[in-house]
């Protein structure tokens, strides 16, 4: 089955997964009635399936900023074991990146219970067996990620969203990188420029249809 979001399309207003969602998918209880439903998605040579719901980013598809997160970031290496999949939505990154690396272990973190509940079915019903799913606060702080991986909420507005990247960026690992994907017209340049001001290294990775891949390494991290 073919997926409609094959093709990214140029501009963010085209396409719907970058509208607020309903009930807004960045609150721990969407204040929208639930419609379930289940959606095919294709990632390469995977045909998948998946539950989704109102109330959670994107219920219709798969979005076509984290189509291309999943085809232009790269593979995880063989020390790359510890992932995270920040603000996992109905489980995507998290699924693929699970069936991809079977030695990883996969952290899918979202404050949206909706979206916790469909990951933990989604990684059950791809036998993604390396996905495990958690609240932010259940999260040790100490605890370090070798790749993050994340297409961020743009939506809770710029101040939230700089908290919340400082948050996790700051836990990867010596040498781990973390991998986001922005529209231009959402504002990457500046998030970029704003990660830079930081201390992070950024690299542009690729830049298709507006949407950029970002790679982000550790504050400190020598320059590659």
């Amino acid at each position: 089955m073919a997926d409609p979001a094959a093709d990214p399309p140029p501009n963010p207003a085209a396409d719907p997964a970058a509208q607020p969602a309903s009930g807004q998918y960045f609150e721990a209880e969407p204040a929208v009635a639930a419609l379930p439903r289940t959606i095919a998605v294709n990632v390469g040579e995977m045909q998948l399936t998946f539950a989704t719901d109102s109330g959670v980013f994107s219920p219709d598809r798969l979005d076509a900023g984290t189509r291309l997160l999943l085809r232009e970031a790269p593979p995880l290496g063989a020390g790359e074991r510890r992932v995270l999949d920040l603000g996992c939505g109905w489980g995507p990154i998290a699924c693929v990146a699970g069936l991809r690396s079977p030695a990883a272990e996969v952290l899918a973190v979202d404050v949206n219970e909706r979206a916790l509940s469909l990951t933990v079915g989604n990684a059950e019903r791809n036998r993604a067996g390396n996905v495990t799913v958690a609240r932010p606060d259940e999260v040790d702080p100490a605890h370090r990620f070798d790749r993050i991986l994340c297409n961020p909420p743009i939506r809770i507005g710029k101040n939230a969203l700089h908290g919340l990247l400082a948050t996790w960026l700051d836990r990867l690992a010596a040498g781990g990188r973390a991998h986001l994907v922005v529209h231009r017209h959402l504002g990457s340049d500046s998030l970029a420029r704003w990660l830079a001001e930081r201390g992070h290294e950024v690299d542009r990775l690729v830049s298709r249809s507006g949407y950029r891949v970002l790679e982000v390494r550790p504050v400190g991290a020598p320059a590659t």
